[in-house]
This record gives C-alpha cells, sequence and structure tokens, in this order.
C-alpha cells in the first residue's frame, strides 16, 4: 500500500500553491491534535485510578471502617450467644423429660419385680391404688353422682311416711295402676308431689357437689375391682403399665375439670357440669398392631396365634404406632417413635354452652404433677410441669333434659351441650425409658409373641 503523496495534495489547496514553507507547521500541528485526543482520556482514567489506589483514599477506607469493625472480643460475645442456645435447648429437652417423670401406683412393678421377694398380691394392690387413686380425684373436685333409683324411693318414703292424709293414706303412695295415675305414680295430684320432691331432692345433691362423676364411667375402675391375677407375670406387668398410663391422663382430665369449676360453688353455677366417661378403646377390642413401619428398639413384626388376653379386651391405652390402632385420624401425624410414644383417648362431658371453648384451651394447657424419682420413689418431691393433650377431634351436641340418660341431674338455667373430645396423649420416651416392662418394649419393637 502506496504512502499518499501530502506534497500533491496541498499542490491541490490554493492556499499551500505558493507557500509550500507553510506545510511542516500544519502536519505538526494536525498530528499533535490526533495525539491529544487519547491522551486526555488516558490522563483522565489514570487519574480516576490514582485516586482509587491512592494512599490517602485507602485513608479514609480504613477510618470509614473504623465505627464498623469487628471487636476483639467479637468471638467471645459469639461463644456466649452460642453456649445461651445450647442452655436453651437442654432446657427444653429437659422440660420434655420431665413432663413424663410421674408418679407410679406402684414402685415394686415397674419395669419387672424383684424375683426374691415376688408376691402376686403387688397387681392386687396395683389394682386398689388405681381405684383409690380416682377415688381421691373425684374427691378432690367436690364430685358425686346424681341420686340413685333407691335413694329416690328412700326419699319419697320418708315424705310419705311424714305427709299422710287424715284418712291415713298418702297421696304419694296410691296404687299403681288406678285411675287418673301418672308416670311417677299415684294420682295426677300425687303424682305432682312426687315431681317436686324428686326435682327438690335433685337440686339438693346439684347444690352439695361441683360436678357429676361416677367412677365406673372411668375406663378400669370396675376392672380392678375383683382383679384375679391369673395369668402370666409378664401380662399382669404389662397390664399394669398400659393402665398407669391411663391413670396419668384421668388425672389431667379432672386437673381440667377442678380448674374449670375453681371459681364456682356447685353444679348449677359451674362451667363443668357432668363428667360423662373417659375410654381408651370407644369400646372397641383393638388387637396389637404388628408391623408397619420402623419402631423403637428394633424392627419386624408378626401375629399372635393365640387368643387375646383379657387384657387386651380391656379398656386401656393402646401404643398408636400406626394408624390403624388410633381412635382417629392423627393430624399431628405423631406416631411411637425413638423420642416419643403416643396413644389416644376419648372422654366426654356436660358443659355450659359458652364454656366450650374454655374448657378445650384448659385441657391443653399446662398442668403440674409432683415427682419424687425413680427407680423406688423416695427422693424429695419436685414440682413440674407437663402439656401432653392435643384435641384430634371434636363433637358438640345438644341435650334432652327429659332423656333417661339424664334424669335425676340438674344443670342449672344456662344451657349446656354434650362435648366429646378425642385427644392425643405425647410421652417422652427418654423420662420413663428406664421402667418400660420388657413386654411393652416388644410391642414397640413389633414383636409379636408366637404362645
Amino acid at each position: 500500500m502506496n504512502m499518499p503523496n501530502f506534497r500533491d495534495i496541498l499542490q491541490k489547496l490554493s492556499v499551500f500553491k505558493n507557500n509550500l514553507s507553510l506545510l511542516v507547521p500544519v502536519i505538526i500541528a494536525l498530528v499533535s491534535v490526533l495525539l491529544l485526543i487519547p491522551t486526555q482520556l488516558m490522563s483522565s482514567k489514570l487519574k480516576k485510578q490514582v485516586e482509587q489506589e491512592s494512599i490517602t483514599n485507602g485513608g479514609r477506607r480504613v477510618k470509614s471502617l473504623e465505627t464498623s469493625a469487628v471487636s476483639r472480643q467479637q468471638y467471645e460475645m459469639e461463644a456466649e450467644r452460642q453456649k445461651a442456645h445450647e442452655v436453651d435447648a437442654n432446657e427444653i429437652a429437659k422440660l420434655a423429660m420431665q413432663s413424663t417423670q410421674r408418679d407410679l401406683l406402684s414402685y415394686d412393678i415397674f419395669p419387672a419385680p424383684d424375683p426374691n421377694g415376688f408376691s402376686a398380691l403387688i397387681f392386687q394392690q396395683f389394682g386398689q391404688r388405681y381405684r383409690a387413686g380416682i377415688d381421691k380425684m373425684i374427691l378432690s373436685i367436690k364430685g358425686r353422682d346424681c341420686p340413685t333409683d333407691a335413694e329416690i324411693q328412700r326419699g319419697l318414703d320418708e315424705s310419705s311416711s311424714s305427709g299422710r292424709t287424715r284418712g291415713g293414706t298418702s297421696m304419694l303412695s296410691s296404687p299403681r295402676g288406678m285411675p287418673g295415675m301418672n308416670l311417677y305414680g299415684g294420682t295426677m295430684r300425687s303424682g305432682s308431689i312426687r315431681r317436686m320432691i324428686i326435682d327438690e331432692m335433685c337440686n339438693d345433691r346439684a347444690k352439695s357437689i361441683s360436678v357429676y362423676v361416677n367412677p365406673f364411667d372411668i375406663a378400669g375402675y370396675e376392672y380392678w375391682e375383683n382383679y384375679k391375677y391369673d395369668v402370666k407375670q409378664e401380662d399382669a406387668i404389662e397390664d399394669c403399665w398400659y393402665h398407669q398410663l391411663g391413670y396419668w391422663i384421668i388425672d389431667d382430665i379432672f386437673q381440667t375439670i377442678e380448674k374449670m369449676n375453681s371459681m364456682h360453688d356447685n353444679v348449677l353455677t359451674a362451667p363443668a357440669k357432668r363428667f360423662m366417661g373417659v375410654s381408651f378403646t370407644m369400646g372397641l377390642k383393638r388387637p396389637r398392631s404388628g408391623g408397619g413401619g420402623s419402631f423403637r428398639r428394633g424392627g419386624g413384626g408378626g401375629r399372635r396365634s393365640v387368643q387375646k388376653k383379657q387384657q387386651e379386651d380391656a379398656d386401656r391405652p393402646v401404643y398408636v404406632r400406626t394408624g390403624a390402632p388410633g381412635l382417629s385420624e392423627s393430624c399431628t401425624g405423631r406416631y411411637c417413635s425413638d423420642d416419643i410414644d403416643v396413644t389416644h383417648f376419648n372422654f366426654s362431658v356436660i358443659v355450659a354452652t359458652k364454656s366450650v371453648l374454655p374448657f378445650m384451651k384448659e385441657l391443653c394447657s399446662v398442668k403440674e404433677h409432683q415427682f419424687r424419682g425413680y427407680p423406688d420413689g423416695t427422693d424429695a418431691p419436685q414440682t413440674l410441669k407437663h402439656n401432653q393433650i392435643t384435641i384430634l377431634e371434636s363433637k358438640i351436641g345438644s341435650i334432652n333434659p327429659d332423656d333417661q340418660t339424664h334424669r335425676y341431674y340438674s344443670y342449672g338455667d344456662e344451657s349446656v351441650v354434650s362435648l366429646d373430645l378425642i385427644c392425643e396423649y405425647i410421652f417422652d420416651v427418654k423420662g420413663y425409658d428406664s421402667l418400660v416392662p420388657q413386654p411393652v418394649l416388644d410391642t414397640l419393637a413389633g414383636i409379636e409373641e408366637d404362645n
């Protein structure tokens, strides 16, 4: 490529035809202009770079960091924070464990009786303590059932004796089947008086108690009434264990009723009117669930090939290892695992309509219990806390006061309903793991007997 001939170019310009001496300065000026532009650009970029990397600018950055710099003791502060988190985690684990550390009805049975001093009487004693404990719970909440038919009849007889007519015949004891007889016997007039007497007796009972309770509506109470030790020792131990779990649950129910009625004098004004009953099977015979998942202390499974024992047919708690033995679908998704044991229960109460939600809230609230240590319960008593109940299902129904179920019961003037609940109860494994009998451990592990 040939370079352009500047002389020819300049000659074409009239200015430079006769002034060739100006050629060199013009060329120099053009080159200077061409070099000036990139020089300025490079200078500006270099100046900016120098400002950014200069010691002065670095010093300003250092000074600005002085106010936000991490303290040399920062690692110590972080260590304290992590330690506090560890304390919180340990405290939560401790509270969970304490929730299941509860006093036992018998310290001679779990996890197994002493073979050297074993006596079948320990199982009968367990049953007696179970019933005595239920009686004590009922007494603590001023509970009692309505007047019985025998009590009603005695009251009518006493009224009859003191209210005879001038002819020597009581208006309260007219022969049945005569014209004008009513539901309560006697003429219409005497029947009305009988009704007044019965109502007065029922109201007197309601004024003297805080809640209606019949101990035979409580699972296990009748079972232990005439208990006989006629099974294998392992089966008797297992039976006592499940009833011990049930006893703790029943205690929570009665604590709830006591708290709800604590500010009221009697049934007529109390929010919780009547304890209708508690069940762990809802009247169903529920066999053990074999297999199905990975369970605590082992796996595997199987079926019993023998007839179910009397204890298995009793109304007692069942560990919920899968959905099969539960009383309801678990909305919590909790089943027995390495950390928790789960069981379900069902109970019903008559409550004031306005007290339905407060009762449910109180049932699921924190409660206190006494603990005297394992394995023998001889330590100084500690007051611990627990909160183990979750409501899975609730059903509210109206009642008919004239129905046979509510005869002789007085609930006061306010509106009442029946409240039926299915609940979940959680046990922390570490809280009682050292006490769990081997037959129960086998059930939790999915191991069943073959004979």
